[in-house]
């Protein structure tokens, strides 16, 4: 039994795909001169809805980006996603000076996103979405609030079973409210 999950294990790392979004160089003086350490920021994700970050330092870059990847597949989340491309619904997300943006988008529009937050969908799985930095431009902060934002989007199937309502309610009723929306401003031009 115990070979059957390494098996399993095995698989799934191997199923896992992972994206260097970083690596800064750190100088020590000492008496001798330089000594230097690295640091390395990766993002491993399945694909399938599935993703984590992590960060790792060490004297060489190869040994950063392997404490990086243990780290990422330590500290991974599930995010619901719509039709298995895009977000269900527009979000923002915050950490320190981080502010991020992110809106779900129809078929065929690719993902527009910069820097970091582009590793991250593109190891998620997300296909369609317009995301924008608004904060700072540092790398671990811009991911942190990429994830303070993945982790709080909802499945309408979610909502509905915290409402207690079936799930056509949920989808029809802000169906229902962008459909008057729409009426009304066309009632207001005339």
């Amino acid at each position: 039994m115990a070979r059957n999950e390494a098996r399993d294990n095995q698989r799934e790392e191997t199923e896992l795909v992972d994206k260097l979004v970083g690596i800064n160089r750190v100088a020590k003086v000492v008496k001798g001169g330089r000594r230097f350490g690295f640091a390395a920021l990766v993002v491993v994700g399945d694909n399938k809805g599935r993703v984590g970050f992590g960060s790792g330092k060490a004297k060489e870059v190869p040994e950063a980006i392997r404490k990086a990847t243990e780290a990422a597949k330590r500290n991974m989340i599930r995010v619901p996603l719509r039709d298995g491309r895009t977000l269900h619904h527009d979000i923002e997300g915050r950490f320190g000076a981080g502010h991020v943006l992110l809106r779900s988008a129809p078929a065929g529009t690719g993902i527009i996103a910069g820097g970091p937050m582009r590793a991250v969908f593109e190891t998620l799985g997300i296909q369609d979405i317009v995301a924008k930095s608004i904060g700072t431009s540092n790398p671990h902060n811009m991911i942190k609030a990429t994830f303070a934002a993945l982790k709080a989007v909802q499945a309408p199937r979610a909502v509905a079973a915290k409402r207690g309502k079936r799930m056509a309610d949920i989808v029809t009723s802000k169906r229902n409210k962008s459909d008057t929306s729409s009426k009304a401003a066309e009632a207001a031009e005339a």
